[in-house]
């Protein structure tokens, strides 16, 4: 019998789960190509640690931006690549059930579709990451009660009202933690001239980075180019500015979890005030966020345990019983 697999294929990681043997891969969603050849020379880790830094034959890059695939003969190749080396072959094609935005269309919910079948899936389901997330966090979405769940990730924020099994509000925005990577080279660049790298900006949002003012700044030293001379620079930055600089996308992510909770209806809003709100995502973790949301939208925030892995545990969840939980899959009704 052909393996059965749940695939998170986020625009920063992609995490698979096999039915019975839990996480079985954990990779940024990176690749790095020969450029003239189109040999994969490699992935995940190893290719994340060679963005900015690879000689002009090879390529090191994203195939997924926003939850969507920008490069599909990259994403093919990576997911190819990704099933290689998880023991799948032409004999053992496995079902698959892939995460994906909510956000996307349904052109890009193809591609998706097409590239895992490509890449030597069987059959393919997709199912909405606000879904997933909820049945990962184990909320009882099959109750009659309000679950409000939301996923910041890399390339979209999603914020998803469950109840009865179904959706009963939906607000997605493609913007995620990279924006806030985004802004803060932006800020360097205009401020202090300095130009820094994905990886270094990463870091100073996961190092000083925060969504609230706590009353003591931090600060940390960054090695980056002054862009007008080439030449290299330190500089000492503080936890207040860089939330100066992050506070445009930011906004945007919170705006978003204030749409999906100013829309919950009257019946269900009782619920989402005792119980709270969910946060997962890799977004999710930015220091004070937590907080922050809970301030703005006037209710308690929780953050789920495992909120990397929260998506595709969800979706794993769902391999067992999904013909019972066919109605929770995406439905192009394409005909395939």
């Amino acid at each position: 019998m052909a393996r059965s697999l749940a695939i998170d294929l986020g625009t920063a990681n992609t995490l698979v789960y096999s039915l019975g043997q839990d996480i079985v891969y954990r990779q940024p969603s990176v690749i790095a190509v020969h450029r003239q050849t189109g040999e994969v020379l490699a992935m995940g880790e190893e290719a994340w640690r060679m963005i900015g830094r690879t000689p002009s034959y090879i390529v090191a890059h994203r195939p997924l931006r926003s939850g969507a695939i920008t490069d599909f003969d990259m994403t093919e190749q990576m997911m190819r690549a990704i099933f290689h080396q998880i023991g799948v072959n032409r004999f053992n094609r496995p079902r698959v059930v892939i995460c994906v935005p909510s956000a996307l269309t349904l052109v890009e919910m193809r591609a998706v579709k097409l590239a895992a079948r490509r890449a030597g899936a069987g059959n393919v389901l997709l199912m909405e990451q606000p879904i997933a997330a909820a049945l990962g966090a184990n909320l009882p979405i099959d109750k009659s009660v309000g679950n409000l769940i939301v996923d910041i990730g890399g390339g979209t924020t999603e914020s998803g009202l469950i109840s009865l099994g179904g959706v009963v509000a939906l607000e997605a925005e493609r913007v995620g933690s990279f924006a806030v990577d985004d802004a803060v080279q932006k800020y360097l660049r205009e401020t202090y001239d300095i130009a820094v790298g994905e990886q270094t900006a990463e870091k100073i949002k996961i190092t000083i980075g925060s969504a609230l003012d706590v009353g003591k700044d931090r600060e940390m030293q960054v090695h980056g180019r002054r862009v007008s001379v080439s030449a290299p620079e330190v500089l000492t930055l503080n936890s207040g500015e860089i939330r100066e600089a992050i506070a445009g996308p930011l906004r945007a992510i919170l705006n978003s979890i204030l749409n999906c909770v100013s829309t919950t209806p009257p019946e269900l809003a009782n619920d989402i005030a005792r119980r709270g709100l969910y946060l997962t995502g890799g977004g999710g973790l930015l220091s004070g966020i937590d907080q922050r949301i809970a301030n703005e939208a006037g209710v308690p925030v929780r953050r789920v345990d495992y909120p990397l892995e929260c998506v595709v545990r969800g979706a794993g969840r769902s391999l067992g019983a999904l013909d019972l939980m066919r109605g929770m899959f995406v439905d192009f009704s394409d005909g395939d």
